[in-house]
């Protein structure tokens, strides 16, 4: 008994399909690798900006002038206690006790 052996043959589309399939994991292999190398380079950027910041405990009675005033004696306390609610994103200038905030870097 003979074994008749056929040949493979394939259209254009075939081709097209074929590669495809082939290069998807390809593909999605190199977007996986961007998207962690990004991700890792700004978590990088996080911790090391983390740890630049001085923090204080608001203590009863006390007000964001008077940690302006003591935080940065030299500066306008205007503008010390605008960086301070840019900074800890607060809706305004009123603080309670208890409330822990970031201060600015000094310059």
């Amino acid at each position: 008994m003979r074994v008749a052996s056929t040949r493979l043959r394939l259209t254009r589309r075939g081709r097209i399909v074929f590669t495809t399939l082939a290069a998807a994991p390809l593909i999605v292999m190199a977007l996986v690798l961007a998207v962690n190398g990004g991700v890792a380079s700004a978590s990088n950027a996080a911790a090391s900006g983390a740890a630049a910041f001085d923090y204080v405990t608001i203590s009863a009675g006390e007000s964001l002038w008077d940690v302006a005033e003591t935080f940065a004696p030299s500066s306008d306390p205007r503008d010390v206690i605008a960086d301070i609610v840019s900074l800890n994103q607060l809706a305004s200038a009123d603080v309670e006790p208890g409330q822990r905030l970031a201060l600015p870097l000094s310059n």
